[in-house]
């Protein structure tokens, strides 16, 4: 993998990030095109995730403060379900990174979440510790390259009647201590003598920094109107289109 394919991988995560369409799937697939590429364990890919996270605290850094205090003990217990599957099964999350036929059947489920978060219909209510830990069952199984993070943690606010907005922020802000922890795993795990060009994993992570801050602005706009079908198309003709390729 040279510097060029690291922006693109990097403009990939950023783009996908935010969008309910998995950005881990599609790092995978994008990786199948790259001639001999190889990562220790899933580092790269939870590097480029680390500058999607830090767009997030950028982006809501006027409102940082406020989220927390309002939200500090739902975004632990939230937290919670990620962390677990993570520490517990390591092994054979990062074998999902190098599985595209998985990707596709991944993708197909996206796109039946975002389906229905468009008709699920909701009212103005609030996160508490019962739907946050449901809201982070749903992180965990997000795990899953293909299965969206965004896409299923909004999904899974909608069904307790959280309006989409709400279940937006929620979402940008539960992503923080997952992804702060799949970093520290990773490294702790592969360490940084694994990284053999360090100028290939900054590039990426620039890229995936400006691209995702671009991005969390189309997914709220996207948010006030019924436009996650769009991605539910979007993500079916995707999982499909990998099925038939993988054969």
């Amino acid at each position: 993998m040279n510097i060029f394919w690291s922006i693109i991988l990097g403009i990939v995560q950023g783009v996908t990030e935010f969008l309910p369409v998995s950005s881990s799937g599609h790092l995978v697939i994008f990786q199948q095109f790259i001639p001999r590429f190889v990562q220790p364990g899933a580092l790269f890919d939870v590097v480029l995730h680390l500058a999607t996270m830090c767009a997030v605290l950028i982006y809501f850094r006027k409102r940082l403060v406020e989220l927390i205090n309002r939200y500090w003990l739902v975004l632990f217990v939230g937290t919670v379900p990620a962390g677990l599957v993570g520490i517990f099964f390591q092994d054979q999350i990062e074998s999902f990174f190098t599985n595209v036929k998985f990707v596709g059947f991944a993708l197909l489920i996206t796109a039946l979440f975002n389906l229905f978060t468009d008709v699920t219909k909701t009212k103005d209510k609030n996160f508490t510790n019962k739907n946050a830990f449901f809201v982070g069952i749903f992180q965990a199984f997000a795990i899953i390259p293909g299965i969206s993070r965004s896409g299923s943690t909004i999904f899974a606010g909608t069904i307790f009647g959280i309006n989409k907005q709400k279940a937006a922020e929620f979402s940008f802000l539960l992503s923080v201590p997952a992804i702060l922890g799949a970093n520290v795993l990773q490294f702790v795990c592969h360490g940084v003598d694994g990284i053999s060009a360090p100028l290939n994993y900054v590039a990426g992570f620039v890229a995936a920094f400006i691209s995702g801050y671009v991005s969390i602005r189309v997914v709220l706009k996207t948010l006030h109107g019924k436009r996650f079908k769009i991605f539910g198309i979007y993500c079916l003709i995707i999982g499909l289109a990998v099925l038939l390729i993988s054969g």
